[in-house]
């Protein structure tokens, strides 16, 4: 043991929705469970709605039912709007709230949920207007990209049977243009087909 060189410290935590969750047979954990490593937390333990900090009561909502899962994000929602400043933080947050809300009712459509939970004036926010403009932004750069890479090889591909009508070998005709030979061939048979 005093030959390893231990750096870094560690720490556990588990989160169960409540206690009947852990029903397996954990006695073989019982030195890290007792021990000063471990944390269990149960969240239906975990006091006052209204006092829970907004990441706990976050986390509680993945394990709320569908009803108290609708009450509790319309609570949540209102909350993250009033208490956090931070607009970029505060998007983020309530899409993460949002996305909860979609796997939590999966028999909702998204604009039922965007609706119940006034959630579609997010997309009139500035950080999400910019994140979408980002998005598009980077669509527009990858087709273009995509649409270079295509253009150049259907100009290769043109170039091989003019390269073939010259008569030049297959081999040197893959070498110039940068393509293998199996492309060449096969571009080819098509002209004598």
């Amino acid at each position: 043991m005093s030959k390893t060189n231990l750096r870094n410290n560690w720490y556990g935590v588990i989160i169960y929705p409540n206690r009947g969750v852990e029903t397996g047979d954990i006695s073989r954990y019982q030195e890290l469970l007792k021990g000063d490593r471990v944390s269990r937390f149960y969240l239906n333990e975990l006091g006052n709605k209204r006092q829970t900090s907004i990441g706990l009561a976050t986390i509680k909502l993945v394990v709320e039912s569908e009803k108290q899962a609708i009450e509790q994000g319309k609570q949540l929602i209102e909350r993250v709007r009033q208490e956090w400043e931070n607009e970029s933080k505060r998007e983020e947050l309530l899409k993460l709230i949002e996305t909860i809300l979609i796997y939590k009712l999966p028999k909702m459509k998204r604009k039922e949920i965007e609706t119940m939970f006034s959630l579609s004036d997010l997309k009139e926010t500035e950080f999400y207007k910019e994140a979408l403009e980002e998005g598009i932004e980077q669509g527009i750069e990858r087709g273009i990209e995509r649409g270079i890479e295509r253009g150049i090889e259907q100009a290769k591909l043109a170039s091989i049977s003019r390269m073939l009508k010259l008569g030049f070998p297959l081999e040197i005709i893959a070498e110039s243009l940068d393509l293998s030979l199996e492309i060449v061939q096969k571009e080819a048979k098509k002209m004598t087909s």
